[in-house]
């Protein structure tokens, strides 16, 4: 049991779900999703259901962190919910993949945005931020959220001012087909889907509270606050943002484009300022990695308590952190980072995450089914939210499965490999 002096409360709790979820996806994926939808109306939908299935699984996280209130995420719901082996391979994947590629592949991404202003290749700057941002957070949970706290204010205040920047400020005329009234059979095309799961990758983090829940104060009150708070928060800024970059520069210039930030700003202000905003989104980055590497560990730890492979990286600090764990996710995601080989293990951990999350959002339909007794935080509106978010993640993953096959199955080899560790631990 954690000291309650040394636990956070709801605005540490929530700074971590935003930074989370505010990140490459919110200015990368738009000129993608371009591609294949050229309605702006249509677009702002998609980027508003998105925003949907995100708050339908924080409520239903919500729940789950109330009845299970320990770290962990879903390597605990699951191995509570379903069988001990669910909740290994979860956190299996987790440890080995999720947190460890998603750090390495912010921190390369801030090494190029800043390798003009530092001069330093790129992969040195990711492994100084990785090595640095990992040794802060060693030093206990009340550091965390200081720094957590003092990073997100600072990446929601440029996030907020160059949406309302893009959205208020003149803009040359763009494309009069750009705002049409989107029809039934532009949402039901193979270009809608695509887009949607650009979308659902973006809004990705809305549950990062749920996997510290054993840190947070009170958290039959400060989950839900943090989970579903966050939540809404990003969706209204991510579609202030896209709105304002798609009237800033229009579909054509921004069509294809990863850097659509970049883009949008030098349209509105000219090229220095798009460097400058360039350079920004760069240090923002670092927010994100300094949530990851926070939360990344507390898999680990949880995975320790239950599993003996994984103890000894378990055991806590002085400080009250997973300080082994810290440092066996900072090793895997250097090691990545200099063999450059994550990007493709990060598409194949695509289909496998979203699976476990599929799963968790059934494990509370299993539990209310079992009419297991809970006092305290309900989802609301149970079942609704939950057929909702299993039915878009159902079907995003149904659409990886077909139109890339080679992905899925191989991020389901790593399925394989953690359930010969289980059997071998």
């Amino acid at each position: 049991m954690r000291p309650a002096q040394n636990k956070i409360g709801p605005w540490s709790a929530g700074a971590l779900v935003v930074a989370n979820m505010i990140g490459t996806g919110a200015v990368t994926t738009l000129g993608l999703q371009l591609e294949y939808i050229t309605n702006g109306t249509t677009l702002l939908l998609i980027w508003l259901a998105g925003g949907i299935v995100a708050l339908c699984g924080a409520v239903t996280y919500a729940e789950l962190g109330s009845r299970m209130p320990k770290s962990g995420g879903e390597a605990h719901f699951l191995g509570e919910i379903f069988h001990p082996v669910l909740g290994f391979l979860s956190g299996w994947v987790s440890v080995t993949v999720g947190f460890a590629a998603a750090v390495a592949l912010s921190a390369v991404a801030v090494g190029h945005y800043l390798e003009a202003i530092l001069g330093w290749p790129p992969v040195g700057t990711a492994a100084a931020a990785i090595i640095l941002l990992s040794a802060l957070h060693s030093l206990g949970n009340r550091g965390s959220s200081r720094i957590q706290n003092s990073l997100t204010a600072l990446k929601l205040l440029v996030v907020l001012g160059l949406g309302l920047a893009c959205a208020l400020l003149p803009a040359d005329p763009v494309s009069p087909t750009l705002w049409l009234v989107p029809s039934l059979g532009e949402l039901r095309n193979g270009g809608a889907a695509v887009a949607l799961i650009g979308v659902l990758y973006a809004f990705s983090g809305w549950n990062a509270a749920a996997y510290i829940v054993g840190e947070i104060r009170d958290p039959d009150r400060n989950l839900p606050r943090a989970l579903i708070g966050g939540t809404a928060l990003v969706t209204i800024l991510f579609l202030l943002l896209q709105f304002g970059f798609l009237r800033q520069a229009g579909g054509e210039a921004l069509r294809g484009e990863i850097e659509v930030g970049r883009v949008a700003a030098e349209v509105m202000l000219g090229p220095a300022f798009g460097g400058y905003v360039s350079a920004v989104i760069g240090l923002l980055l670092l927010t994100g990695i300094s949530a990851m590497i926070w939360v990344g560990p507390r898999v680990t730890l949880a995975m320790g308590d239950q599993h003996s492979l994984w103890r000894s990286f378990g055991r806590l600090s002085q400080y009250g952190v997973p300080l082994r764990a810290t440092w066996l996710q900072a090793a895997i995601s250097l090691f990545l980072v200099f063999t450059a080989s994550f990007e493709r293990v990060l598409l194949y951990s695509e289909f496998v995450l979203q699976l476990f999350t599929l799963m968790a959002v059934l494990g509370l339909i299993v539990l209310r089914y079992r009419r297991s007794a809970h006092a305290g935080y309900r989802a609301p509106f149970f079942p609704v939210p939950q057929i909702l978010f299993l039915g878009f993640t159902g079907w995003s993953l149904a659409y990886l499965l077909v139109h890339n096959p080679v992905e899925s199955l191989l991020g389901l080899l790593n399925l394989v490999t953690g359930l010969i560790a289980y059997r071998l631990r």
